[in-house]
């Protein structure tokens, strides 16, 4: 009776059959051991040729999910077949893998936890160690990865993370259309564009068909997308355009509070946008606005300058506005504000791209809380590989195709 219950809740079909059942109350683990009829003959597990006979048996034994509280474990002489096109092969069983001493269902279980808690709990939840949960993480994300299609990515986003706060950064690219992560690697230099061009020919695509790519304005990345991604526009976006004016205005004030103790403490009234403004940092602003500071002038600056972004649709009217807030900014003597001009002159293409194909870092933005949130729950990541694993996991929109 045991036998037949077990063997309908694992799916047990001929010619297997489960040999016997046996508890140990010392250690609280379940084992069921299977076995096969005499004279069956199995698939070869290489060519699926049907009928192969049997050349010996290698005894295996696979962790199950527990039953109640207790640890399962499935053990089979597991038949070796002897095929004419393949020679001797392993059979590898309906609930396994080869390689791995997991059933696909206790790997299911593990992939859903991995989504929502570190992997050092799940080990312990699990009673397993954690490398060699890491490898069964390994497998099926770079399965699923594989099967992955680019064939249709014409606009990407890039962007840099690091594992660790102020340790091994890695390069992300994301496609702006299904809003997924496509490709990671390790490092954030020109030579990451390199392997994410490589990459594509490995899915359907090619490094030919992306049209448009939005990014910040590092050297290397700019040097990476300009060599092999020789058919896209760069978009530089505008949140890391207004960042840098950010810094400009900041160092306006930090030079004028030594002189001028009203702007102490006054970092994120200048910062923020005024709608984001509390009461106090309201009235601290209006306060402030009415003084003859250098700092009040580069804030209309700063105002003036986002404006265009937010009020003006065309590109030739947006050329026009910048050029003639770049001669503002030169205008106003302030070295700060003359260095962000001059950045903006170097890079105006990139910039003005943006008027045409609209393009920011939103999506990529919203990916990287989520790949930080994975980050923070670990508390860090000393395996970048580990750490590559979980940002495909978490935002590469994978099949898994895990039994379920």
């Amino acid at each position: 009776m045991e036998a037949e219950l077990f063997s309908v809740a694992l799916g047990v079909k001929e010619p297997l059959y489960i040999d016997r059942i046996e508890f140990d109350n010392e250690s609280g683990e379940l084992n069921i051991h299977m076995n096969f009829y005499q004279g069956s003959r199995f698939d070869c597990s290489l060519c699926g040729q049907p009928g192969q006979k049997i050349h010996d048996t290698v005894w295996k034994k696979w962790r199950h999910l527990n039953f109640f509280q207790y640890k399962c474990y499935i053990s089979l002489p597991t038949p070796r077949t002897k095929c004419d096109l393949c020679g001797v092969r392993q059979w590898i069983p309906p609930w396994g893998r080869p390689k791995s001493g997991f059933t696909m269902l206790f790997e299911a279980f593990v992939m859903a936890l991995a989504k929502e808690m570190p992997i050092v709990r799940i080990a312990e939840l699990v009673g397993e160690q954690d490398t060699r949960l890491w490898r069964v993480i390994k497998h099926h994300v770079k399965l699923a990865y594989f099967r992955k299609d680019f064939s249709d990515v014409t606009k990407v986003a890039i962007d840099e993370t690091s594992s660790k706060k102020g340790h091994n950064y890695v390069t992300v690219v994301a496609d702006l259309e299904s809003r997924e992560v496509i490709f990671a690697t390790e490092g954030k230099g020109s030579s990451t564009i390199e392997d994410f061009a490589v990459e594509l020919t490995f899915h359907a695509a090619n490094p030919k068909q992306i049209k448009e790519v939005s990014m910040d304005m590092s050297p290397a990345f700019i040097s990476g997308a300009a060599k092999y991604l020789p058919n896209a526009s760069l978009t530089f976006d505008k949140f890391h355009v207004i960042q840098s004016l950010n810094k400009a205005l900041d160092e306006v004030r930090r030079a004028e509070q030594k002189q001028n103790p009203l702007l102490k403490s006054t970092r994120y009234v200048w910062l923020k946008n005024p709608e984001n403004l509390t009461t106090g940092q309201q009235q601290k602003l209006s306060s402030l606005s009415r003084e003859n500071i250098k700092t009040a002038k580069v804030y209309q600056m700063k105002l003036t300058f986002q404006d265009i972004y937010k009020n003006i649709q065309e590109p030739e009217a947006a050329e026009v506005a910048i050029k003639k807030w770049m001669s503002w900014a030169v205008r106003s003597r302030l070295e700060p504000i003359k260095k962000f001009a001059k950045m903006v002159k170097s890079h105006f293409a990139g910039i003005m791209r943006y008027f045409t194909s609209r393009l920011t870092s939103g999506a990529i933005e919203g990916i990287n809380s989520r790949i930080q949130e994975v980050k923070r729950r670990a508390r860090g990541y000393k395996n970048i590989k580990n750490f590559i694993s979980m940002i495909y996991l978490e935002a590469g929109g994978l099949d898994l195709r895990l039994p379920t």
